[in-house]
């Protein structure tokens, strides 16, 4: 086993300060070079993930197969942030060289961590890519201090590319991206989610909606760069109106939850 210890303890915050970054800090760290066009439904992702986001008492996270992305410390900028990654070529990535960052090579179903060692665990786009998807959950919640919490984002049970079936003359065939992105299933209608972590969760917010998932679905076609660039130039009023009034999670293509352990 090992333990966080290793890494050296965060200043205390001050009591007014919040662990969580301000939404504007959070969404300007989207790490697409085209954040309000091609990279617009990760800026959905975000939003939805900061929302349902524990404000305070997070200083020690377990980024579950955060890769290359830095998410995790993008939100919490202050915590200190194991990033566990079944695939060790990412440990020399940018966002798992800083001071506050240590990148652990291990798998996620068999988290290598004493029991109640963190103060959060974050499964960002995870939970779709692995096979034994309970023992995820269970090794997430076994890892968790109780009052802690479990973050999740995942695709829903019917996300679909593209959304819209006349969207299909551009767009490449879905199973290509299933293939592509390594997933094992669809995504998750919330009882699967339920079922997995036992309850039902403390928050879910929903995005990618009907209007915003053009964008999305313009970014993954087969369209040259600078075409899709222009379309979702063009599409812009749409992708806003559907990121402004997002719907109940049930009416999205993905969603972000959180649990917290008891």
């Amino acid at each position: 086993m090992s333990s966080i210890a290793e890494l050296a303890p965060a200043p205390a915050p001050a009591a007014e300060v919040p662990d969580k970054a301000a939404l504007a800090a959070f969404l300007a760290g989207n790490p697409f070079p085209r954040p309000l066009t091609l990279g617009f439904f990760y800026r959905e992702k975000m939003r939805a993930i900061h929302r349902i986001a524990p404000a305070t008492g997070v200083r020690r996270v377990l980024e579950v197969g955060g890769g290359q992305s830095g998410l995790t410390g993008l939100l919490y900028p202050r915590a200190q942030v194991v990033n566990l990654e079944l695939d060790t070529k990412y440990a020399k990535a940018p966002c798992n060289q800083g001071p506050r960052v240590r990148f652990v090579g291990g798998d996620a179903t068999n988290l290598p961590f004493e029991t109640g060692s963190f103060d959060a665990v974050t499964l960002f786009d995870l939970l779709e890519h692995v096979p034994d998807d309970a023992a995820v959950a269970k090794e997430a919640l076994r890892v968790v201090r109780p009052g802690g919490h479990v973050l999740v984002s995942t695709p829903c049970a019917d996300w679909r590319h593209p959304y819209h079936g006349w969207m299909r003359p551009i767009c490449r065939p879905e199973a290509e991206l299933m293939a592509e992105w390594g997933h094992v299933r669809r995504g998750y209608a919330m009882a699967e989610l339920e079922r997995l972590f036992g309850a039902r969760p403390d928050n879910a917010v929903g995005f990618i909606t009907a209007l915003s998932v053009i964008g999305h679905d313009v970014a993954f076609s087969w369209l040259p760069q600078k075409a899709k660039v222009a379309l979702c130039t063009l599409l812009a009023p749409l992708s806003w109106a559907g990121y402004i009034a997002t719907p109940g999670p049930e009416r999205c293509q993905e969603v972000a939850a959180v649990w917290r352990r008891g």
